[in-house]
C-alpha cells in the first residue's frame, strides 16, 4: 500500500489527507498544535478547519515529523509557502531517501523570489524530478461536500505525476498530469494576486466588466511572466491556469476575493487582517511577485497597483484611477 505523509492540518493540507486517504493511500497527517492532532485521532474531525467534515477512519495524525514521514513514498507540504523555508529545513533530517515532495503551496518566496519547487530543491537536496506539484481549482469548502472537482498534477518526472495521480483519484476528484512545474506554480501564485484585485473591485461595488476586465488581463500577466521563466503558455489555458483564476476570483469561498472585498468596502489592511482566519496567499506573494517581474523586466500592471492598495497606502480609487488611465495599447493576449 502506498505511504503518504501531509505536512500541514489546515483546510487544504487535511483536506488533501482526506483525499489521499480516501483513494486507499495509508495516510499520516503532521500537525504542530497537539490538541487538533488528538481531535483528528479520537473523533475524526478538524474541529478548527474542517467543522462537521467526517474524516476517515484510517486517516491518523501526529505532531512528530520522523513519525509522520516513516516510510513515506509521498510528503507532502501544505504549510503557508513564507514559513517552508524554515519548516522544511527542520524536518529534512527525517525525509525518506527516495519520496517525492508534493507542495499543494500557491506562492512565491519573499526576498528570493523563488518558487515553491526551488525552494524544496534546495532546502530538502532533492533533485527535480522527485517533486511534484499540485494545483487547480480546488475550493476546499466545495471538496469538503464532495463536489465534483479537478486539478493538475505536476512533475519534471512523467511517472512521478502519474503515480500521485492515482494516489488520489477518486470519483468525484479527477488529476490530470503536467510536465510543466513552472506554468502551473506560476499560475497558481499570481491568480491569488488577481482574486485580490478582482475582490477589491466587487468590494467597491463595480460590476462584471470590471471583473472580467482584471481576469482576461490578469491571465495576460500571468502569460507574460511564465513564459519569460519558462512555461508552455498553453498551460495557463488550463485548469491551473484559467480554471483556478476563475474560481479563485469569483468565489465567495476564495480567500484571496474576500480579503480584497474587505479592502475594498472601506476596512484597513490591519482591519481585514484581523477578522480573516486563515492564510491569504497573495498579500504577501503579491509583492514577491512583482518583484520577479521586475526582474526579468516584466510588465504587470494589476499586480503593481495591487502591491500598492494592500502594502503602500493607496486607496482602492487611486488603484483604479492608475489602471484605467493607462495609455491605451493594443490588445493582445500577451
Amino acid at each position: 500500500m502506498t505511504k503518504a505523509a501531509v505536512f500541514g492540518s489546515g483546510s487544504w493540507g487535511t483536506m488533501f489527507a482526506l483525499i489521499l486517504a480516501e483513494a486507499g493511500t495509508k495516510t499520516t497527517l503532521w500537525g504542530r498544535r497537539p490538541d487538533l492532532v488528538e481531535a483528528i485521532n479520537e473523533r475524526h474531525e478538524n474541529p478548527d478547519y474542517l467543522p462537521g467534515l467526517r474524516l476517515p477512519d484510517r486517516l491518523r495524525a501526529t505532531t512528530d515529523p520522523a513519525e509522520a514521514m516513516d516510510g513515506a513514498e509521498f510528503v507532502v507540504l501544505a504549510v503557508p509557502s513564507q514559513t517552508l523555508r524554515d519548516n522544511l529545513a527542520k524536518w529534512r533530517p527525517w525525509l525518506p531517501p527516495r519520496a517525492v515532495l508534493v507542495s499543494l503551496m500557491k506562492g512565491i518566496e519573499l526576498s528570493t523570489t523563488k518558487r515553491m519547487s526551488e525552494v524544496i530543491a534546495e532546502v530538502g537536496e532533492v533533485p527535480p524530478e522527485r517533486i511534484a506539484v499540485v494545483s487547480g481549482p480546488n475550493l476546499v469548502g466545495e471538496l469538503a461536500q464532495r463536489q465534483p472537482a479537478s486539478t493538475v498534477v505536476a512533475s519534471s518526472d512523467e511517472t512521478v505525476a502519474a503515480r500521485l495521480q492515482e494516489a488520489i483519484h477518486l470519483p468525484w476528484f479527477r488529476t490530470y498530469t503536467n510536465t510543466d512545474v513552472v506554468g502551473v506554480e506560476v499560475g497558481g501564485a499570481v491568480k491569488n494576486v488577481i482574486a485580490l484585485a478582482v475582490g477589491v473591485s466587487a468590494g467597491m461595488g463595480m460590476g462584471d466588466n470590471l471583473a472580467a476586465t482584471l481576469m482576461t488581463r490578469g491571465l495576460a500577466e500571468i502569460t507574460r511572466l511564465g513564459v519569460v521563466l519558462g512555461a508552455d503558455q498553453h498551460t495557463f489555458a488550463g485548469l491551473a491556469g484559467m480554471g483556478d483564476l476563475i474560481a479563485t476570483c469569483t468565489s465567495p469561498l476564495s480567500r484571496n476575493r474576500t480579503f480584497g472585498e474587505n479592502l475594498g468596502r472601506g476596512m484597513t489592511f490591519d482591519e481585514v487582517v484581523s477578522v480573516t482566519k486563515q492564510t491569504a496567499e497573495g498579500v504577501k506573494s503579491c509583492e514577491s511577485v512583482l518583484q520577479l517581474a521586475r526582474k526579468h523586466d516584466v510588465e504587470m500592471p494589476i499586480t503593481e497597483v495591487v502591491v500598492g492598495v494592500v502594502h503602500d497606502g493607496m486607496t482602492p480609487g487611486e488603484a483604479a484611477m492608475l489602471l484605467m488611465s493607462r495609455t491605451p495599447k493594443p490588445e493582445r493576449y500577451v
